[in-house]
């Protein structure tokens, strides 16, 4: 299995350039799959500076309804003619968050792209194929990032706290690996990890995701004493974990410091060879 960083809030080289997002290529001995599609259409100039052929995608999952995963779905509409598009149902609703100024940013996805026929809309469980799953609905309250205070989605024309109903998970079967790839984790990583525990039995061989430990909002990072703590369990886990995005670099060398070569980061660029 190979994944590639097509595009994330860093980068390691000034030919591939960097946003606030996130997007991976993964190829299975199966599938071609796109994972999110960043804020823009940037990943897509990162993806052929990589030699990653959008239009041979036969899968595209989108995490959930932010901008920063689901932006640059226009382009792969008009890239890829063939590709089905998993995303979860409550993925096209109205989501905000707080800005700088301290007003409500709209930050959901383009609803008109429903019209052209390539979503597939998901529900709690989605089993794609023998190598492919799709789960949401995570509930608990183990570490559920401080992030989350200041996003927001529209119900019932009032504006309420985002429950993240609208976030899925993605399990990649192959051999003897069993990986977990998960966007934002605004359930809560050790939640969604927990869950996969619960319906598995065992734990994932890989983790790979942003884990929302740093809040755009306010610009401020979790609280070190509990990022220590997320990083013992997930060292407990025996999972190996790839993480990015919206974990921030503060929280990620907390992260580092109790997990050692347990966890690294993905920069835009970087590719995994699983």
């Amino acid at each position: 299995m190979i994944i590639k960083t097509l595009v994330e809030n860093t980068s390691k080289t000034g030919e591939l350039k960097s946003e606030h997002g996130l997007s991976l290529y993964i190829e299975t001995k199966k599938h071609k799959l796109l994972f999110d599609t960043g804020s823009s259409e940037l990943y897509s100039v990162n993806a052929a500076k990589m030699g990653v052929d959008l239009a041979k995608v036969d899968i595209a999952v989108i995490s959930h309804g932010h901008y920063d995963h689901g932006g640059g779905l226009e382009t792969f509409l008009k890239i890829n003619k063939k590709a089905k598009i998993y995303m979860h149902r409550n993925s096209l609703g109205k989501y905000y968050s707080n800005s700088s100024s301290g007003e409500k940013e709209y930050i959901g996805l383009n609803e008109g792209l429903a019209d052209s026929g390539r979503f597939i809309f998901t529900k709690e469980r989605s089993i794609i194929d023998e190598g492919l799953e799709l789960f949401s609905g995570v509930k608990g309250n183990q570490f559920n990032p401080s992030g989350n205070k200041d996003l927001f989605k529209l119900s019932g024309g009032t504006i309420t706290e985002d429950d993240f109903d609208h976030e899925q998970s993605l399990i990649i079967k192959e051999g003897e690996k069993t990986v977990l790839l998960a966007g934002c984790a605004h359930t809560g990583i050790v939640n969604i990890m927990e869950y996969f525990r619960k319906e598995k039995g065992f734990m994932p061989s890989c983790v790979i995701g942003g884990f929302h430990l740093y809040n755009c909002a306010s610009g401020e990072s979790e609280d070190p004493a509990v990022v220590g703590e997320i990083g013992a369990y997930l060292l407990r886990s025996g999972a190996r974990c790839y993480t990015c995005h919206c974990t921030g670099m503060e929280s990620y060398h907390e992260l580092k410091a109790v997990m050692g070569e347990n966890i690294n980061y993905l920069s835009t660029g970087d590719q995994l060879l699983l």
